[in-house]
């Protein structure tokens, strides 16, 4: 991000933490197990260092004074409320391959974009941006729980279309670009976007779901 090791550059330390947020987000909100290294939690480093097995040094150890600092205890509230959101999540899509069905609100179990809905431009090389809807199918929800993803791995924010859906309304779960606390929310603390787009914050990571009803 510019500095190798630590700096007293707000503006680095800012980049790195929120990397590590959309990181975070993108590994936990994905199908399959996810794996996970002790530390990253409160942003363990290696020095760079992808292979440490042999030291038995500063590289490896834990540096447990770290992990009282409020930059690791911000990092680790979003992993903790990372983790409750994937088990409600992830529990909507587990055991499922994608067959192409779609519920009663018109979506289909997975839906690829850009920043325009429907046009992912697998084709372009150069692009940052990537969006995804996962489109609650199952049969015996208590709750239709849709989740649409917004990544803008550009530094610059961008405007992202956002999916219309009849009877629904979109709640902002997670903002990587936000200033903590509202990088992640509640479930009740949700913020209810009734705009067609939302800006997302450069590099950064947007996750809404939806609700069925105001709050």
């Amino acid at each position: 991000c510019g500095a190798e090791g630590n700096t007293d550059n707000q503006w680095i330390n800012d980049l790195r933490k929120r990397q590590i947020k959309n990181f975070a987000t993108i590994h936990l909100l994905s199908m399959g197990v996810p794996m996970i290294v002790g530390g990253d939690e409160f942003m363990r480093t290696q020095g760079g260092n992808n292979n440490t097995y042999c030291h038995d040094n500063e590289i490896n150890w834990y540096n447990w004074n770290q992990v009282e600092s409020p930059e690791s205890q911000e990092v680790i509230r979003f992993w903790s409320m990372l983790i409750k959101k994937r088990i409600l999540y992830i529990n909507h899509f587990r055991g499922k391959f994608f067959t192409g069905k779609k519920n009663k609100f018109g979506l289909s179990e997975v839906n690829w974009h850009g920043t325009l809905l429907n046009q992912p431009n697998w084709e372009d090389g150069q692009s940052r941006c990537l969006a995804v809807t996962y489109g609650d199918t199952a049969e015996d929800s208590d709750q239709t729980l849709n989740v649409h993803c917004m990544f803008n791995m550009y530094w610059d924010a961008i405007e992202f279309e956002i999916p219309k859906l009849e009877g629904l309304y979109w709640y902002r779960s997670v903002d990587t670009g936000q200033p903590t606390p509202n990088d992640i929310s509640e479930p009740n603390d949700m913020i209810r976007i009734d705009t067609p787009t939302y800006l997302v914050g450069g590099r950064s990571v947007v996750v809404l779901v939806t609700n069925t009803g105001p709050r």
